[in-house]
């Protein structure tokens, strides 16, 4: 590693780095001068004062140490930016400092673990390196040296150091790191491929930061940028040529529908100064729910660091303008009949679930004292920006295989709607659209005889984000609730070294190995299905009205959090959401036998069988939204049942446990713990 004699120019991913002698060799105010140049803000003393603590620290420890120093490096899909990140052989140190702090607490360790777990998962050139977080509080004298503990892909667990202890705990760090010597300039340099929660999507978008700063860009989600940026241009033609369009978006599970959706939301949100809006919807309440809550929080902190005056109760407003609920805005619609919505572009999430005529009309006579009522949901809602007289843009995300309530008309009602009632609507349609899971069939036969359509391999996105660490998770999924054992045992076997999934019978091991995966503030959580009524007598009870919100946003503390591995949420809670790791628990109510799926309803005091198709789908989807939460692994737990209860004697559950074994899913016991250097998840 070359050693230079000055500071270099800064990269846009740091605002300050160096060589460590030629950073120990200058003074801490030149220092200080350049951390403050490159900063887009005013710094206030405070932060200042931190940094003058945090050199004076790293010049004192590092001294004499061959490597190259990093100051204020950017972590771009946490929105923060990491104190230190010091490169020395083949090992990336990453300190943060908690200056006037006495001790460790949680959520500082968390911070300083996030920023290395999120250089392993996303930053190329550290995929192959060992990392180790160090947290330092200035106040601390003196503490044991800690152990290291290195996870099997070289993520150490966060150390603890008092400042003249720095030194110590690299070095002895220095002895785990083997590998070939980092190239600082080609470190820093390396592309930055991060995939974020929706949440953590939503929140940089909402702050203005572009989808190609937080999402992926290598060659496997390259279409993510494409299909953006094709929908923009479309969007822009139908302004200029004032044209009526109508968009069809399809992807697998994971795949980034809703970020393209909240990302073209965003870049409309200004367009002209607020001329031609744009609109986020969505049916899904909790998904609402959450990204509003999420935004709304961040949104009022801007307004309070931006000083006195600012009125941090209108960040809702806003917020609610920009993510609304589909059933909100055709009520809009319902009370000015005549007049078009103020936004002339409107993002529909999860179109497939949109209501059919016979579920809206019985709604509108029901509760909006409206009979007689002969639109679908989807013939509505085009009909109420139809009202604009020059331009309008609908863009429809289609996710295959999710409708999982009655009444929802699946997309095909889109399609006849456009090509019965719209025939001046131009249409620009997914070209795998026509795939059997988005069942449109009949209705594409119709758009075709319509004329007036395009079909454009742009507006599909075929690869998942979510499991960012094994992209065939939605097809195996699919091979798997197809029934396709074949197809489930070739996919398992590349997605297991990566993405563990495992099946135990043991409920309690399965939070074990869920709690002992999860690092830093990754989150897990319990799930089920909405018809799984027999998990009552394991203190799993779907019944139990939980609060998405807190379920997704509060903390380790919080019994109401999914932390907690208490509250358990269904489908409905969780569709278009996401956790890093999962305990998906699976009940009598779909059951494996030789001749396929066999479906059940449990109604007072015995299950009923399900027959009608319709039902059965939503149920399969139910458990294909379920398995499709994870990002980073799950372990699925089918209990044993009990031969003192009719309701669940153990036949209804064991041909279900060997059917995912035979499909390739090992046992708990047998599963190798990737991520964790301990594990005493075991099942009995």
């Amino acid at each position: 590693m070359s050693e230079s004699t000055e500071a270099l120019t800064p990269l846009p991913s740091a605002w300050y780095h160096a060589s460590i002698s030629a950073f120990c060799s200058a003074s801490g105010e030149e220092i200080l001068g350049q951390l403050l140049d490159h900063s887009p803000y005013a710094v206030d003393p405070e932060q200042a004062m931190a940094w003058r603590v945090e050199v004076q620290i790293l010049q004192q420890e590092l001294a004499s140490l061959a490597g190259h120093l990093i100051l204020e490096f950017d972590i771009p899909r946490m929105g923060a930016r990491a104190d230190a990140v010091v490169l020395i052989g083949s090992a990336v140190f990453v300190i943060e400092f908690k200056v006037g702090s006495d001790t460790f607490d949680r959520a500082a360790v968390e911070q300083v673990w996030d920023y290395a777990l999120d250089l392993k998962n996303f930053h190329r050139a550290s995929h192959e390196t060992v990392i180790l977080p160090i947290l330092v509080a200035t106040e601390v004298d003196s503490i044991p040296l800690p152990t290291i503990r290195l996870a099997s892909d070289g993520v150490a667990q966060p150390l603890h150091a008092a400042p003249g202890q720095l030194r110590a705990v690299i070095e002895d760090a220095l002895k785990r790191a083997t590998g070939r010597e980092l190239d600082p300039l080609a470190w820093l340099s390396a592309p930055y491929h991060p995939t974020p929660t929706i949440i953590q999507a939503a929140r940089a978008l909402y702050a203005n930061h572009s989808v190609e700063a937080i999402a992926r860009s290598d060659a496997g989600a390259m279409n993510l940028r494409v299909t953006s940026r094709r929908i923009e241009q479309l969007i822009s033609d139908a302004r200029e040529s004032r044209q009526k369009i109508l968009l069809f978006l399809t992807g697998v599970p994971g795949a980034g529908k809703t970020l393209v959706g909240l990302n073209v939301a965003t870049e409309e949100r200004d367009h002209e100064g607020g001329v031609a809006p744009a609109v986020f919807l969505s049916g899904n309440g909790p998904l609402v729910a959450v990204l509003r809550a999420a935004l709304i929080h961040d949104e009022r902190q801007r307004l309070r660091q931006r000083g006195p005056g600012r009125d941090p109760r209108g960040a809702s407003q806003s917020v609610k303008a920009f993510i609304q609920n589909v059933h909100h805005f055709r009520d809009a619609a319902l009370k000015d009949l005549d007049h078009p919505p103020y936004e002339h572009v409107a993002i529909f999430d999860e179109a497939q679930r949109a209501w059919n005529q016979a579920k809206t009309a019985d709604f509108m006579k029901r509760r909006k004292r409206q009979p007689n009522f002969t639109d679908s949901e989807p013939a509505f809602l085009i009909r109420y920006l139809d009202r604009h007289s020059d331009w309008a843009v609908v863009v429809c995300l289609v996710g295959g295989g999710q409708e999982i309530h009655t009444g929802e008309a699946g997309i095909g009602e889109w399609l006849t709607a456009a090509a019965t009632q719209f025939p001046t609507w131009k249409l620009y349609i997914s070209s795998r659209l026509t795939d059997s899971e988005y069942a449109a069939g009949q209705a594409l036969e119709r758009v075709r005889a319509r004329g007036n359509a395009e079909f454009d391999d742009c507006l599909h996105l075929a690869v998942s984000m979510r499991s960012f660490r094994a992209e065939s998770v939605s097809a195996f999924v699919k091979a798997l609730l197809d029934r396709d054992t074949p197809s489930a045992r070739t996919l398992i076997e590349s997605i297991l070294p990566r993405y563990p999934i495992c099946v135990t019978r043991d409920l309690d091991a399965a939070k074990r190995w869920v709690r002992s995966q999860a690092r830093g503030s990754e989150r897990y959580g319990l799930l089920a299905s909405s018809k799984a009524l027999r998990l009552k007598p394991l203190a799993i009870d779907v019944r139990t009205e939980v609060d998405p919100v807190k379920w997704f946003l509060r903390d380790r503390e919080d019994i109401r959090s999914s932390f907690y591995l208490e509250d358990c949420a269904t489908e409905f809670q969780v569709q278009g959401l996401e956790l890093d790791w999962t305990v998906v628990t699976w009940d009598a109510d779909l059951r494996a036998s030789e001749s396929g799926w066999s479906y059940h309803d449990f109604r007072g005091k015995k299950w009923q069988s399900v027959n009608a198709e319709d039902r059965r789908l939503y149920l399969r989807n139910a458990y294909r939204v379920l398995l499709t939460r994870a990002r980073q692994g799950m372990v699925i737990f089918v209990p044993p049942g009990s031969v003192e209860d009719q309701t669940r004697p153990p036949r209804f559950y064991d041909e279900t446990f060997a059917y995912l074994t035979g499909a390739g899913i090992p046992r708990l016991h047998t599963t190798r713990l990737p991520n964790s250097a301990t594990s005493d998840a075991r099942d009995q």
